[in-house]
């Protein structure tokens, strides 16, 4: 289970270079839709199985309305790759800053940490996500409606700003 986690959370750090060392959309989106992935393997390995699954549904529904938007926002004939000189250098750089980074911090990771919720109880009788997810919808649900709306008014101020110079609010003067 060690190794699998390591791996995991070792395809987390590619992944998350991708996306920053990415200029072109079409990469980036991809490299987030691989971190989505990468990520709910990490909340798999310990214990929050049902957790995962809703947070792959909910991101990649919205991945795919981001890959939309990037898209057609963004039509660049020839788009760089991560194979192309400048993103794999900038790729090295994040790296080498990642790597220099967890070197710092190296002595205080141990395996043992990374245990599954329910080996950390005897003779438990509730699923740790299971028992999260009911706490968030009913003492979180003012919160869940508060999130919902600010994604909305997010989406239309996006539209808003993006619908072009000759409508809208943003004019040439």
């Amino acid at each position: 289970m060690s190794y699998l986690m390591f791996m995991l959370f070792f395809g987390m750090v590619l992944g998350l270079v991708v996306v920053a060392s990415n200029p072109s959309p079409y990469f980036a989106a991809f490299g987030l839709v691989v971190v989505a992935g990468v990520g709910c393997g990490l909340l798999t390995g310990a214990g929050a199985a049902f957790l995962s699954l809703v947070l792959f549904l909910v991101y990649l529904g919205g991945m795919l309305v981001v890959f939309a938007y990037s898209a057609a926002l963004a039509a660049e004939p020839y788009p760089e790759g991560v194979g192309s000189r400048p993103v794999a250098f900038s790729a090295f750089v994040y790296l080498c800053v990642v790597g220099l980074i967890s070197s710092m911090y190296w002595g205080g990771w141990y395996g043992s940490s990374w245990l599954c919720v329910e080996e950390l109880s005897d003779f438990g009788t509730n699923r740790a996500d299971i028992a999260g997810l009911s706490l968030m919808y009913s003492s979180g649900g003012g919160m869940l409606v508060l999130g919902a709306w600010v994604l909305l008014l997010t989406l239309f101020v996006v539209l808003e700003l993006t619908r072009g110079l000759g409508r809208g609010t943003l004019r040439v003067a």
